[in-house]
């Protein structure tokens, strides 16, 4: 008896040691069980894209949503200054493109990693090689091998359009789409990623840096006064801007969904965005918006707290701008 007890004993070591990087399934199956309230240590548990991944593969009770965020949210105050400093992104900006005046900024100049918004940046290089749309690419084993926690859409074999991955690159930011994208660009990747660094080069985006097209690398960084001008210049592709506001796309039987929670809401105008997560870079946004018939660059980088903050803190720049533009 003492001897299967120990042999017991060891296995539930070894089994414990060989699943320390994640839940284990039978904590899964609990009742409202998050993995990562039973192990916060975990280290895909110490942000909440990782909290979010976790709920995703574990099939765990998703976070409360900002409230801010929500469909209903008002978008209008009497305490633009309480709205200020409830914002939780650490960088902030917003310009009128048009008249380059900024409006808002919260180091606006500081460098860091910029997740999937590197995404517009891809899209800026497909559109201006006038690639053939119609052109049909396989996706192969690298495109969907990506070393990315949430798994791809796309299945190696599968046959796309060139205007279908990027749409999906866009509007529901599918990382093997992307980097189908750059793999069949003139030159292969090594030639893509110089032409995105060159595109950044003549937009003056001089903090910038690129280094492949999907965005979970940190090497990919930004500032956001940077990002502003890329999703000012993506919003004057019109191809690029009817991708990144389609609420949802349909494609080989399958329907996609657009990453930013505000595309299709009433009263949002939006003629550009893009979303990215990551670990390192946090949850970021980027849009172009029509608001009180000004084009503004809105630039929401490492938003913390509840899920959705990034779109709470949209909602709440929109009530400060609607105050200071109802006041002039």
């Amino acid at each position: 008896m003492a001897g299967q007890r120990a042999i017991f004993l060891m296995t539930a070591i070894l089994a414990m040691v060989a699943g320390a990087g994640r839940p284990s399934p039978a904590l899964a199956q609990a009742a409202n069980f998050h993995p990562c309230n039973a192990q916060p240590a975990l280290p895909i548990c110490q942000h909440g894209y990782g909290r979010r991944v976790a709920a995703m593969r574990w099939g765990a009770p998703r976070e409360a949503l900002d409230p801010d965020a929500a469909v209903k949210a008002p978008l209008i105050t009497r305490d633009p200054a309480g709205e200020i400093g409830k914002l939780r992104s650490t960088t902030i900006f917003v310009e009128d493109m048009d008249r380059a005046e900024v409006l808002f900024a919260r180091d606006a100049d500081v460098v860091r990693p910029i997740a999937s918004i590197v995404k517009l940046m891809t899209a800026l290089v497909v559109v201006d090689a006038r690639l053939p749309m119609d052109e049909m690419i396989t996706i192969d084993a690298s495109d969907v091998g990506v070393p990315s926690e949430l798994p791809s859409r796309l299945a190696a074999g599968a046959r796309l359009s060139r205007v279908d991955l990027l749409h999906l690159a866009l509007a529901s930011s599918e990382n093997s789409a992307a980097h189908a994208l750059g793999r069949t660009y003139p030159g292969g990747m090594t030639a893509f990623v110089e032409a995105m660094n060159a595109r950044a080069t003549v937009l003056g985006m001089n903090d910038s840096r690129f280094v492949e097209p999907i965005g979970l690398s940190n090497e990919n960084v930004s500032s956001a006064r940077d990002l502003a001008r890329l999703v000012h210049a993506a919003s004057r592709q019109p191809l690029i801007g009817e991708f990144t506001t389609d609420a949802r796309y349909s494609v080989d039987g399958r329907t996609f969904h657009n990453t930013n929670m505000l595309v299709g809401r009433p009263r949002w105008d939006i003629l550009a965005s893009k979303t990215g997560t990551t670990r390192e870079a946090g949850d970021c946004l980027v849009m172009m918006v029509r608001l009180g018939g000004r084009n503004l660059a809105m630039v929401l980088l490492n938003a913390q707290g509840m899920s959705g903050s990034r779109f709470g803190d949209a909602v709440r720049l929109r009530r400060v701008l609607d105050s200071r533009m109802a006041a002039n």
